[in-house]
């Protein structure tokens, strides 16, 4: 061996013999023998004497002498043989026998096949790919299903008895469930096709017309809930069952069999049974009923659409009946109280019940929405909810529950397609609280005033927000006055004015009431200041919206300081000059007017508790034809005495034409500056897409009327801000 390199290797080749090998002529016929003896032995359980080193190259030898045909073809002779012995003697197994000796017999078959395929294990592989035969264990699974489970004698009852054994179960009785996953799992190793032919098939269908029949049986005899609880139950014993012994695939179809049988055929006629349906559900708040019929109806289609139908229909007719009702808006307060804890139910029910499902909550937006606009006064009737809260109803109240019930009428406030008659309420009941000083800590106004802001932005809510800085400027101005004139003011009345800008409050002309001479020294003096140091401003008293504390000596030397509106001020001061006036004195000396000096006397001489004034004669109305008189006898446990205007809380009808008429002068220039806007960018428009571009424009405050939009189209029209063509008269040009 030569030194220096690595050792070469050497390949090795395996070459067939040179010369031909002569084989005994009966080689082939006792080599068989020897096999079909241990297929039989095997089958015998008696395979532990048996050498399979041995019997797989007897194998392998016959499929290399070209034997592989015989060999297979008696492999599966011998097989078939084999099994129709066994076929009898599972078809001679009486009653609950026959699925256990069926089972036992597949577990031996399925052993038998494992050893057979480890000897046949060369002819599997080279034999049965080039002759295109079926492999040896797919081989026993067919011969099994044909001899087996396709004998006349076994497969109907095979069927019969695993159908009964379900029914039984279905029944309440207990079944070997392991016995039974057995043999549907034997059928799926047969193939899918014999699980769905032989059993899965049938089986639907015998449960299709048991549930059917259940099922009518329940729905006469059960309320809503209690079937739905019924199908429930019904629904995961099928999953159930499935998870035990059933092929997993047939989930799907057996909850469709009970989805169809038990809920989808029954759907209209639950929802809407008397008495215990969904509408008996939703107002007795059964948050688990309802949270089940969620739960089934969401299986089959159309089931939350059917729910929702319902609910919408339910909302809409109960809030129209709601918002129509006489009754429910004598207090205002309370009807929209009433409006929110329906919200808050609801809500609470579809977060509960429904899993928060945005169309349900979709749902209930578009109905409240609905019926909140059947009543046109509802933004005032919101806006007075407001001011009573922020008056008196949030006093004590945390933080956080005034960001609540804020949020709560925002909520409300959202639904409102007419946003601006809101704010016109908004703004007048503002005023009455800040003039008044009626209000809870400035936070939670302004608090209310970011939320509108928000929602609408700013243009909604600048003259609230200027409300807001005029009450603070009059602050320092007063504080400037009384710093300069104190001097010469002496000791007469004490004065404290609030300037209002014009533009920003919802100050109406009043005719100026005659004031008290005291009074009306002191104001000249504020006059001739204030406009000493603002150029250019007038002022003009709002008598109709001040108030004034004054002292009072009654009977007996008894003294009360009393706080009353600038117009029972001036009725009251008259009385230090005269004991008794005719109502047609007082119209005279004061020139308020007629509506308002009635309600100012009504509450001096007819609320008891209050009557600083007699009246004569004595009755609840004020006509022309009374007399009045201090009342010397007056008593009253209070040092201070508050004597509030007899005043309806809601508006009068002329008031509220006023109201509406000055909303409707409001929407003019509006509609108008958005038809300019969209006919500036579009150039040339035809009417109906000017009304839908308009309306989209303009729904976040209003909806506007087609017909007044058109009114203001002609309006520009005769101003030359647009023409209409000359050719087309529906279409309109805008004119730069």
């Amino acid at each position: 061996m030569s030194g220096g390199g690595p050792p070469r290797k050497r390949n090795f080749k395996i070459e067939a013999f040179k010369h031909r090998v002569e084989l005994d002529p009966k080689y082939a016929e006792r080599t068989w023998k020897v096999l079909e003896h241990a297929i039989h032995e095997i089958y015998n359980h008696n395979a532990s004497g048996l050498s399979f080193e041995e019997l797989y190259r007897s194998a392998y030898n016959m499929v290399l002498h070209k034997y592989g045909e015989k060999l297979y073809d008696g492999l599966q002779n011998t097989m078939t043989w084999r099994l129709k012995e066994i076929s009898k003697s599972i078809e001679t197994a009486q009653g609950g026998l026959f699925l256990e000796e069926l089972n036992a017999k597949w577990m031996d078959h399925n052993k038998a096949l494992q050893m057979i395929r480890d000897i046949l294990m060369y002819m599997d592989r080279t034999y049965v790919p080039t002759a295109h035969r079926t492999p040896v264990h797919e081989l026993g699974l067919n011969l099994w299903r044909d001899h087996i489970i396709h004998s006349p004698m076994i497969h109907s009852r095979l069927l019969d008895t695993l159908l009964d054994l379900i029914d039984r179960e279905r029944m309440g009785e207990v079944i070997n469930r392991g016995l039974m996953r057995s043999i549907t799992k034997m059928l799926m190793d047969l193939g899918p096709a014999v699980y769905q032919d032989d059993f899965e098939k049938p089986f639907l269908e015998v449960s299709a017309s048991f549930y059917s029949g259940e099922s009518q049986e329940f729905i006469e005899c059960c309320d809503c809930g209690n079937y739905l609880k019924k199908a429930e139950r019904r629904l995961n014993e099928e999953m159930e069952r499935v998870s035990h012994y059933l092929d997993a695939g047939s989930e799907a179809k057996i909850t469709s069999v009970v989805e169809k049988e038990m809920i989808d055929n029954h759907m209209h006629r639950l929802v809407h049974m008397e008495n215990s349906g969904l509408v008996n559900m939703l107002v007795d708040d059964k948050y688990e009923d309802l949270g089940r019929m969620y739960a089934l109806f969401r299986r089959v289609p159309d089931g939350l659409s059917t729910i929702r139908d319902v609910m919408t229909s339910y909302l809409r007719e109960t809030g129209k009946q709601l918002v129509t009702d006489p009754e429910r808006l004598k207090d205002l307060v309370e009807f929209v109280q009433r409006l929110l804890d329906e919200k808050d139910k609801h809500d609470k029910i579809i977060s509960v019940a429904f899993g928060n499902d945005k169309t349900f909550q979709n749902a209930l937006n578009s109905s409240f929405e609905f019926f909140i606009n059947l009543n046109n006064r509802s933004p005032e009737f919101i806006s007075l909810y407001v001011d009573d809260k922020l008056r008196k109803g949030l006093k004590g109240a945390t933080e956080e529950d005034v960001e609540v019930i804020l949020d709560k009428v925002m909520m409300l406030f959202r639904y409102l397609q007419e946003k601006d008659v809101f704010e016109k309420y908004y703004k007048q009941h503002l005023a009455k609280r800040l003039l008044s000083g009626k209000t809870v800590p400035d936070d939670a106004e302004r608090s209310m005033i970011v939320k509108l802001k928000t929602e609408c932005g700013y243009q909604f809510t600048s003259k609230l927000e200027g409300m807001f800085t005029d009450m603070k400027t009059s602050q320092d101005t007063m504080q400037d006055f009384y710093a300069k004139k104190s001097e010469e003011l002496g000791d007469g009345p004490t004065l404290d004015v609030h300037i209002l800008t014009t533009g920003s409050w919802p100050t109406q002309p009043s005719p100026p009431c005659n004031l008290p001479t005291e009074i009306l020294t002191v104001c000249e003096k504020f006059r001739s200041y204030y406009l000493g140091t603002h150029n250019g401003r007038r002022l003009t008293w709002q008598t109709n919206m001040g108030t004034a504390d004054i002292k009072a000596t009654f009977g007996k030397g008894q003294k009360h300081e009393l706080n009353v509106s600038t117009y029972q001020m001036c009725v009251l001061m008259l009385f230090n000059n005269a004991d008794g006036l005719t109502y047609k004195d007082i119209e005279r000396d004061t020139e308020i007017p007629a509506s308002d000096l009635k309600r100012c006397l009504q509450s001096l001489a007819c609320v008891k508790g209050k009557n600083v004034l007699r009246k004569e004669p004595m009755s609840k109305d004020i006509s022309e034809d009374d007399t009045f008189y201090f009342n010397d006898k007056f008593t009253s446990k209070l040092v201070k005495v508050k004597i509030g205007t007899v005043v309806a809380q809601k508006e009068s009808e002329p008031e509220k034409q006023e109201t509406r008429q000055r909303v409707e002068e409001d929407r003019k220039p509006q509609i108008e500056a958005a038809i300019v806007r969209i006919m500036k960018s579009r150039r040339v428009l035809d009417h109906n897409s000017i009304v839908a571009e308009v309306t989209k424009q303009l729904q976040a405050r209003f909806l506007p009327n087609p017909v007044v939009i058109k009114k203001r189209i002609e309006s520009l029209i005769e101003r030359e801000f647009l023409e209409r063509d000359k050719v087309d008269r529906k279409l309109y040009r805008y004119l730069a």
